[in-house]
């Protein structure tokens, strides 16, 4: 009787134990959402609560109906994750800072744990722990992981960012137990994440190569996790012949052990993962558009199967109705404290367009026509709403945030508008970077077009768009010696050193400080100096910004999305229904 007791004891241990890392988990992922809490677009077209009328993508409430079918059908199965960049790009981000909203909103959705993107810090590491502490102060929120960075002992600008690492509201990792799994997930922020978001400082960056190694080995060795997760808001690419390259590529050469890398930055849609090094890597492109859903299937510590699917976030769901509720109390709130200032609505209607416009740095760049729009929008604004006259006006691609789509009836409004040019902010509460304006002598100009010919082999963000100018090159010539003639106002300038005459050049505050920065990026090949009217040289961004209403006390701020507004509203009505047509000019096929 003793053995047959034996037998049974050890066949039940060895059961429990081949099922304690054994099963299968489904994880649900996004990355990139920037507050599109709502679909899109137009978004006046946008129906959660129905189905089967509208052609518009995304939203949360759909999004949420999406995780709890998955939860519902598989209980304690599923493991919901973002790869960061879930702040910035609508107006629901304006008021995160004073009224935390929208992690305790993805918390309640069904997401476990978020990474952090560049565009997390836009305002700085002080702002956006003001930030995840106004989330808390509704309810909970999803746990935070972000392993490569270190904190400054200078300055206290990132204290309060520190003191969220001090309580584990962030993590450099977590472990998440699943249908008998430990799972360990950990965030790292990529190098050109990084490059592009220099409110960052004075947090140190560090290398997320060696930092991935680190924590893999913590989570393999120290904490004896089945299944390692990594959150990269890093990236992937094509190259010149098609192939996959990219950050996150690199990230899984040279880093063993990583079991899946949910990858994020680049908007990529990946349909199929990429497998590198026995590394499967996805990511879902961006803006809640779609879902990712990866499903393992683990015997004894080891995936033996997988399989994907990047899932439509469309009107073929029916939504949430409770978090639509939700959102729509702070649409009320948009409504009330942004837009009918400027004689605005949510959802009225601003122009009508019968083509999309796009501007996509996946693409070709050179055939976009919502760049050229931008561009005449900025000169349009400045030289009719401002008695800072501008000679030229630039936008470069990267602060293009969306496109213009024309849905089924064409109908855009301010919202629509806003998602194009949605980043940066300035002193007045208002949402969008200030237009600024530098002087420059005709050389200079010469010089700076010079470094925007080739500026975008360095990275496709800086493909630059320009109004009031046009520019004669020779794309065979060497650098710095390409520009054959610029043209201002439809004349000829002379642009040798002899030429003392100042030209206008407004753009976003954000732009013009790349500007300033041409002769330290160049190391003093190209000299360019930016000047005021009175040909000064400037010594603070702050006094390039131009004043809107110079009879009211301060900077009176303008914006590159009320810029794109104005000029919207200013075209003409070719139909006879009382709303502005967008013209044939722009009306062009993309390549």
């Amino acid at each position: 009787m003793k053995i047959v007791c034996l037998l049974i004891s050890l066949f039940l241990y060895i059961f429990v134990f081949s099922q304690n890392n054994s099963g299968k988990l489904i994880i649900l992922h996004s990355n990139d959402l920037h507050s599109n809490l709502t679909g899109f677009s137009p978004e006046s077209e946008y129906t959660p609560c129905t189905v089967g009328d509208d052609d518009t993508r995304a939203g949360f409430a759909r999004i949420a109906a999406m995780i709890d079918a998955e939860k519902k059908k598989n209980p304690d199965k599923v493991l919901v994750l973002d790869a960061g960049d879930y702040l910035m790009g609508t107006f629901f981000h304006v008021f995160e800072i004073n009224d935390g909203f929208q992690l305790n909103l993805m918390k309640k959705m069904g997401y476990d744990i978020v990474s952090v993107g560049n565009h997390e810090f836009d305002f700085g590491p002080n702002t956006i722990a003001k930030i995840i502490n106004k989330n808390l102060e509704k309810g909970e929120i999803p746990q935070i992981v972000f392993a490569n960075v270190e904190f400054s002992k200078k300055s206290d600008l990132d204290d309060e960012f520190e003191k969220l690492f001090d309580k584990e509201i962030i993590k450099t990792y977590t472990i998440i137990e699943k249908e008998n799994l430990k799972i360990g997930v950990f965030g790292i922020l990529g190098d050109d994440a990084t490059e592009v978001a220099p409110n960052s400082k004075p947090l140190k960056i560090t290398n997320r190569i060696k930092t991935s190694k680190k924590i893999v080995k913590i989570l393999r060795e120290k904490e004896k996790v089945d299944i390692v997760i990594c959150l990269s808001h890093s990236g992937v690419t094509k190259d010149k012949n098609g192939n996959w390259a990219g950050e996150d590529i690199e990230l899984a050469k040279k880093v063993k052990g990583i079991d899946l890398i949910i990858s994020g930055h680049t908007h990529t849609e990946i349909f199929d993962p990429i497998i590198v090094n026995n590394t499967p890597i996805v990511q879902t492109g961006a803006q809640g558009k779609n879902l990712g859903r990866y499903e393992m299937n683990i015997e004894n510590g080891k995936i033996k199967s997988a399989k994907y699917q990047l899932m439509p976030v469309d009107d073929n769901i029916y939504g949430d109705c409770k978090i639509h509720q939700e959102i729509s109390n702070r649409i009320r709130l948009i409504d009330d404290s942004i837009l009918r200032p400027l004689n605005l609505g949510y959802f009225r209607p601003l122009a009508e367009t019968d083509y999309n416009l796009e501007c996509n740095e996946q693409g070709d760049l050179s055939s976009s026509n919502l760049g050229p729009l931008v561009a005449d929008a900025i000169y349009y604004y400045v030289n009719n709403f401002s008695n800072s006259k501008t000679d030229i006006a630039l936008v470069a691609a990267g602060v293009i945030r969306d496109k213009i789509r024309v849905g089924k009836e064409g109908v855009q409004t301010a919202v629509d508008i806003f998602r194009v040019m949605s980043l940066g902010e300035g002193e007045d509460g208002m949402p969008g970077y200030p237009l600024a304006q530098v002087y420059l002598t005709a050389k200079e100009i010469k010089n700076l077009f010079e470094i925007l010919l080739v500026a975008p082999k360095m990275h496709p963000a800086y493909h630059c768009y320009f109004s009031g100018v046009k520019i004669t090159y020779d794309k065979e010539k060497g650098m710095l010696r390409k520009i054959e003639k610029i043209e201002i106002d439809n004349k000829e300038i002379d642009f040798s050193k002899k030429n003392k005459t100042l030209y206008s050049l407004s753009a976003n505050s954000y732009m013009l400080e790349f500007v300033g920065k041409v002769r330290g990026m160049t190391m003093g090949l190209v000299k360019i100096s930016p000047k005021n009217e009175k040909g000064e040289k400037i010594k603070n961004n702050k006094e390039t910004w131009i004043d809107f209403d110079e009879n009211k006390p301060g900077v009176q701020e303008g914006k590159e999305w009320i810029a794109l507004v104005k000029f919207l509203q200013s075209f003409p009505d070719t139909d006879g229904n009382k709303l502005p047509n967008f013209p044939e000019k722009y009306n062009y096929n993309l390549k």
